[in-house]
């Protein structure tokens, strides 16, 4: 069955390329839309959404505009512009994958394009420029595959030639093996749940009791990009409910830690209004290791466990808890279905266990009793006298989460799913 491939190119610079990109698609039986993302002279490749299109979307289809030196606004303008168009696109279901060719910015250009398209939907980037210190903000929290072309887009030499022929190949067999947007569901009950290595019994003990109560578990690691991933599938209608072990992707996007989910982080939940239960495995802890951008302010600190060559860990101090909980509260707050935040009341990991350098029952007292003011009563703090790796923990949140769960579904026949 043809399916219909985005292809997003700079035709003014990479007109050639592109057109083979796209003779190569269709000879595959596929599809192909060549949107043009080109803010220079009119190319010579006929594309089938122009730039002038894109940019009048934005108000910006004028000569001046063309011809301004100030890239960065009219990527901007063109980023906006494309984001719409791949939208609507969507909506039409006239897209069922994309493709981004060229340089570093272009790259960057088509992930930000393709980060309107759902989960699912086949995202490749193809570009001469995959370095480190870009990739991962191309990637985000998105599917998106990076294919490394090791020659610039100039001219078609026969290397250049055959790489084209693979990235035509990988989009194409990408979206062939791709279930279609409709059919892209989770059993009824699915429930997401985050991990992290610091408390790998709790997540265990947690999905072995969900899923012997019948639920669908699928987890996620709490390294920061997961977290945003979960959060992402959240709003587009994935999962009926959460059992948030490691919501500590917040704190460190507050003090710039290794594991930052970002500023939204919880709110996809809370806005759906899908059962949560929060736990608030290593909220108190933070790396201190080489890695650390500003390992200085943490590196010296009385309670430090040392993991290994590169990783190190320490206590956030009171005064950072009790800032950072007043954001928890907040998001809490703003929940439109049934929410519990568990508190165990002897250490919130593996490695805050009673005997070891990081426990410090006192210091999570804290956050607790700063997460209390102004919280919103219908929000239950439940403190469970053990530690976060004890069964025991695990087998209270399950418990609770299946009440929860149970009441916000007990008047519905039937969920449907995204």
């Amino acid at each position: 069955m043809a399916k219909t491939i985005v292809i997003l190119g700079t035709l003014d610079t990479k007109g050639e390329q592109l057109q083979l990109l796209k003779d190569k698609i269709l000879a595959r039986g596929h599809r192909a839309i060549l949107m043009d993302m080109g803010m220079g002279s009119e190319p010579r490749v006929k594309p089938d959404i122009t730039a002038r299109e894109i940019a009048g979307l934005m108000g910006h289809d004028t000569e001046e505009f063309r011809a301004s030196r100030d890239r960065f606004a009219k990527a901007e303008v063109m980023v906006a512009g494309a984001q719409m168009m791949i939208a609507d696109l969507l909506a039409r279901d006239e897209v069922d994958g994309a493709v981004a060719l060229g340089g570093a910015s272009m790259a960057l250009i088509g992930a930000r394009v393709m980060s309107r398209l759902p989960f699912g939907i086949p995202k490749l980037i193809a570009t001469s420029a995959a370095m480190p210190a870009y990739v991962s903000e191309w990637f985000d929290s998105m599917d998106v595959a990076v294919m490394q072309v090791i020659m610039e887009f100039t001219g078609l030499n026969n290397l250049l030639t055959n790489a084209i022929a693979q990235v035509a190949g990988a989009i194409s067999g990408m979206v062939e093996e791709s279930s279609s947007r409709s059919s892209l569901t989770l059993p009824f009950p699915s429930v997401a749940i985050t991990e992290i290595g610091f408390c790998p019994k709790c997540a265990q003990q947690v999905e072995t009791l969900l899923e012997a109560k019948g639920y669908h578990v699928f987890p996620f690691h709490a390294q920061g990009i997961s977290e945003r991933a979960m959060d992402n599938l959240i709003s587009q209608g994935f999962f009926d409910g959460v059992i948030d072990i490691v919501p500590a992707g917040l704190i460190e996007e507050i003090y710039q830690g290794n594991r930052p989910a970002g500023m939204a982080r919880l709110d996809a939940a809370a806005e759906r209004g899908i059962p949560q239960i929060i736990a608030p495995s290593t909220v108190n802890l933070t790396g201190c290791g080489v890695t650390r951008k500003n390992r200085e302010k943490y590196a010296s600190r009385p309670r430090i466990m040392k993991m290994d060559e590169l990783r190190s860990m320490t206590r956030f101090n009171a005064e950072e808890l009790t800032y950072a909980a007043t954001f928890y509260r907040d998001k809490l707050n703003k929940a439109k279905g049934p929410v519990k935040f568990f508190v165990p009341l002897k250490g919130w990991s593996a490695i805050d266990r009673e005997g070891t350098v990081l426990y410090d029952p006192d210091g999570d007292r804290v956050f607790v009793d700063a997460l209390r003011q102004g919280l919103d009563p219908k929000v239950e703090i439940v403190e469970v006298p053990c530690n976060l790796e004890d069964l025991e923990f695990a087998v209270a949140m399950v418990e609770a989460f299946d009440i929860i769960f149970k009441q916000s579904h007990k008047h519905e026949d039937k969920v449907e799913h995204v």
